[in-house]
């Protein structure tokens, strides 16, 4: 089996300070460094989403409701789309960025600078397992675990490497997770 890490939205819009910011993700930024510090080895292949919209329509709004529409984020030229500074990314093979132009909450919704969408970049290196790490556990890392699973990749979320936005709905997530077949490993 080979294995692929991904990294989903570590990004500063989505930690403390950010527009969007979630108590916890720069630490879960760090602790994402420090695993790949060890744990690098383990797989064939590391990657990164980001979101890095430009005109994502009806899903930025004034008076978002924090379900469909958000407060604008990780915009194109803005310092919120940048990844944390406490993430290494230099340990990361590609980036797939997703969201441009519409709202996008899993990896898979990304593409490659090439173009290439990251379902279709993994099989073509033999991946067929994956394992989640990132920001929100209750909505790109779910959305993110949920569709590497119907893509038919053996999916694995280490949630101690996740950070979620709301205690009920990351434990809503974490139950629609294990139902579809993810392994959630770690506590959080």
């Amino acid at each position: 089996m080979a294995t692929a890490l991904i990294v989903v939205d570590v990004q500063l819009d989505f930690c403390e300070g950010g527009s969007m910011g979630v108590d916890g993700g720069a630490a879960t930024a760090a602790a994402i460094s420090r695993f790949l510090g060890t744990h690098e080895a383990d797989y064939a292949h590391v990657v990164a989403s980001r979101d890095y919209h430009e005109d994502p329509g009806d899903h930025f709004s004034a008076t978002p409701d924090f379900v469909d529409t958000w407060p604008p984020h990780c915009r194109i030229g803005h310092a919120g789309a940048a990844f944390h500074p406490d993430l290494d990314v230099g340990v990361i093979e590609e980036v797939f960025s997703k969201g441009r132009f519409e709202a996008a909450y899993s990896a898979f919704e990304g593409h490659a600078r090439s173009g290439e969408h990251l379902a279709a970049w993994l099989r073509e290196r033999d991946v067929d397992a994956v394992e989640v790490v990132g920001i929100a556990t209750d909505h790109c890392v779910r959305a993110t675990a949920l569709d590497a699973v119907r893509a038919g990749f053996a999916t694995t979320v280490h949630l101690d490497l996740t950070v979620g936005v709301l205690r009920e709905t990351t434990d809503r997530a974490r139950a629609e997770m294990a139902g579809a077949g993810v392994t959630l490993t770690g506590a959080r």
